[in-house]
């Protein structure tokens, strides 16, 4: 539940400041309501079509290389999760400058309304179908019901809609960056949990066999069958009998989303120096 609550509640955040900046520089402007509204439809029908293709392709497959399938379907979700973290340390604090650049095109007459509901179309695509996929991970990890998945989802949905209300309003004082400092890295610690699950797949594939021997076994102390151990699971990756491959691909998970993360903002940084 708590890392559905974290995914959801991080994009539509990020889908929800899009679409506050816009709206508040094309305030006034007629109709600038109606076109923003045909956006978020438009972009959350898209994003239940995604949906919809990935469990036609998962039906498609089931039983032919199912571990292998999975293992695919986790990698590219960490690959998404690792993008993600790294665009936002490279280009998310300009993102709210160019939104507003474009609300004033629009408000001076520059841009039709067709392209400000395009806009905000393709931000909630985009954060949407990042939802789909990171949610399908979730599922493939295991330990989350459908019931805790569900309740997960509202909650991230409803904080993440108030929160941006909040800001929009001018209600809320505090720094967006603090917020997707905490979220970013509890999404590394969800990616390098998703990359060890991918091992565990390819290990019962047989199709990785280096460092399969257990480093430990804390079942005793925290069993990964029990409620708390399910969650941190999914949360972060927890197994009470990790193999070597599973530890090693888990920090260099993290690594490489440190270091680009690091690397690529510095180079934005210099760059504009």
């Amino acid at each position: 539940m708590f890392a559905t609550l974290i995914i959801v509640f991080r994009e539509v955040l990020e889908a929800g400041l899009v679409i506050g900046i816009v709206m508040a520089a094309t305030r006034g402007v007629p109709q600038r309501g109606r076109m923003v509204g045909c956006g978020i439809v438009g972009g959350v029908v898209g994003a239940c079509l995604v949906a919809a293709f990935a469990d036609s392709i998962a039906n498609l497959v089931s039983g032919m290389g199912q571990e292998v399938f999975n293992a695919s379907v986790m990698a590219i979700a960490v690959l998404m999760l690792t993008w993600h973290n790294v665009w936002m340390a490279r280009e998310g604090r300009h993102m709210a400058q160019k939104m507003k650049s474009f609300g004033e095109d629009v408000a001076r007459g520059r841009r039709s309304l067709t392209a400000l509901a395009i806009v905000v179309g393709i931000a909630v695509l985009r954060e949407g179908s990042e939802i789909v996929l990171f949610l399908y991970g979730i599922i493939l990890s295991g330990g989350n019901s459908a019931l805790s998945m569900t309740i997960g989802g509202i909650l991230g949905l409803a904080l993440g809609a108030g929160v941006s209300s909040l800001m929009y309003c001018g209600l809320l004082g505090i720094p967006t960056r603090h917020l997707f400092t905490v979220t970013s890295w509890l999404i590394a610690l969800l990616a390098a949990g998703m990359a060890s699950q991918a091992t565990v797949f390819l290990q019962q594939a047989g199709l990785v066999t280096v460092l399969s021997h257990v480093m430990w076994d804390t079942s005793g102390l925290l069993s990964s069958g029990s409620l708390i151990g399910k969650a941190l699971h999914v949360l972060v990756g927890y197994t009470d009998r990790p193999t070597g491959i599973q530890l090693v691909v888990y920090a260099a998970t993290l690594l490489m989303i440190y270091t680009l993360s690091k690397l690529l903002g510095q180079n934005r940084t210099q760059t504009e120096c």
